[in-house]
């Protein structure tokens, strides 16, 4: 099984994935049905999603989307081959991404709405926990991508407030990533040079920075 961050040489895949979105919402009768191979073209050229396989086969996808100014960040189109369902490959690159996210994104909540079981299993195992859509963001942009689901009159009819999804969010910025991200700005401000004609502060002797 390989994972990694999907680049540009993987648009090749993008058509044979908005089939595959295509095919599991008429599946599971319900959720997104259609994905923008432009919109998805976008994601791999930027290093905002995960694409894996096993040997040479392309076996699934997962993107990262980013909301109002990069404070919330999203998780979407988590798709899998039918043929290689049953491998844990919707785990792994749950994981992966959730990885990715939180390294590229340490200062966002991560959030979801899904209607599937497994992947409420498996954000509870990333320590996501359930919470009310006026939780989720705000953002237009976000709520608009629901419109191509059945059941968009009833989050519409609701106000945004409640629909059959259900909604989950990671909200410990203070993890091991968050904690990397502090520790990088406190270097980078201590090699940052001083401007011309500013006094350098003096440290106290034995200052200990922690890092």
């Amino acid at each position: 099984m390989i994972l990694r961050v999907a680049d540009a040489a993987d648009v090749q895949y993008v058509d044979t994935l908005c089939q595959w979105y295509e095919e599991s919402a008429k599946q599971r009768g319900v959720g997104i049905a259609k994905r923008d191979p432009n919109y998805l073209k976008k994601k791999m050229e930027t290093g905002n999603s995960i694409i894996a396989f096993i040997g040479e086969q392309l076996a699934g996808f997962c993107y990262i989307e980013t909301f109002e100014d990069n404070k919330f960040v999203v998780n979407s189109g988590l798709i899998v081959n039918t043929q290689l369902r049953k491998e844990g490959l919707g785990r792994a690159i749950k994981h992966e991404v959730f990885k990715l996210s939180r390294s590229k994104y340490p200062q966002a909540k991560l959030f979801g709405i899904t209607t599937s079981a497994a992947v409420m299993k498996m954000n509870t195992e990333l320590g996501y926990k359930p919470v009310t859509f006026p939780d989720l963001t705000h953002s237009d942009d976000f709520w608009k991508g629901c419109a191509s689901c059945k059941y968009y009159p009833i989050l519409q009819e609701n106000e945004r407030r409640m629909c059959l999804c259900t909604g989950m969010v990671y909200d410990n910025l203070n993890d091991e990533y968050g904690q990397a991200a502090k520790a990088q700005e406190t270097i980078d401000f201590l090699d940052k040079p001083a401007e011309t004609g500013a006094a350098t502060p003096a440290l106290a002797p034995n200052t200990d920075f922690t890092i």
